[in-house]
């Protein structure tokens, strides 16, 4: 078997040729050691590493703190929202990620096709709408939008994080669009989609 192909460039050259010592660092060298494929986004925590690492740390309470909301449903809106945005690589790794955890791959593929049409759970589909129009039309959002997830039966804490997930994501798209992270192949995705599901965000 060939080994995989090297990892296409990210726009910044000065990034992933300038790793800082830690984490991220070590990870990119053991893969690269190894002649892994791996995740260009750890190139853009790597660079900064004293204050990415605050990130990875972040992100990890935003989609596994215990709560009303289950991890599964947010990394699935951590997709539906990398989607309406074309990120393909946030699309893939939190789809993988979501399939692995709500035990559905299936559903995870009908939602990003069809939210409407697919098998979710009613309640379900009233909060992707809602991160639907928190991502592409901010503006018309107030108090009404809020009020109907509350009678569809979701409480404060579900919806504060719910809309912190889909916050964070659309940052992450734009982060990760702008600097060239590239998708990865379909193996190396569910390779981390399941490491995502398993360990989580941090990596300190």
């Amino acid at each position: 078997m060939s080994a995989p192909a090297a990892p296409s460039a990210l726009h910044l050259p000065g990034v992933e040729q300038d790793l800082k010592p830690g984490t991220y660092r070590a990870l990119i060298e053991g893969a690269r050691a190894r002649g892994d494929e791996y995740s260009k986004i750890w190139d853009l925590f790597a660079f900064q590493h004293d204050v990415t690492i605050n990130l990875g740390r972040f992100t990890q309470g935003v989609l596994r703190a215990p709560s009303t909301i289950s991890p599964g449903l947010r990394e699935l809106i951590a997709a539906y929202t990398s989607s309406l945005n074309e990120c393909r690589f946030c699309t893939e790794a939190h789809a993988q990620a979501a399939g692995e955890l709500l035990g559905d791959h299936g559903l995870v593929r009908q939602v990003l096709r069809d939210p409407d049409g697919s098998a979710l759970e009613p309640r379900d589909k009233v909060l992707l709408r809602f991160v639907r129009q928190v991502t592409l039309d901010l503006p018309s959002v107030g108090r009404a939008d809020v009020q109907r997830l509350q009678d569809a039966g979701w409480d404060d804490e579900a919806l504060y994080f719910a809309i912190t997930t889909c916050a964070l994501f659309n940052f992450y798209n734009r982060w990760i669009t702008a600097t060239g992270v590239p998708e990865m192949s379909a193996e190396a995705h569910r390779r981390q989609g399941r490491s995502l599901a398993e360990r989580g965000y941090v990596r300190d």
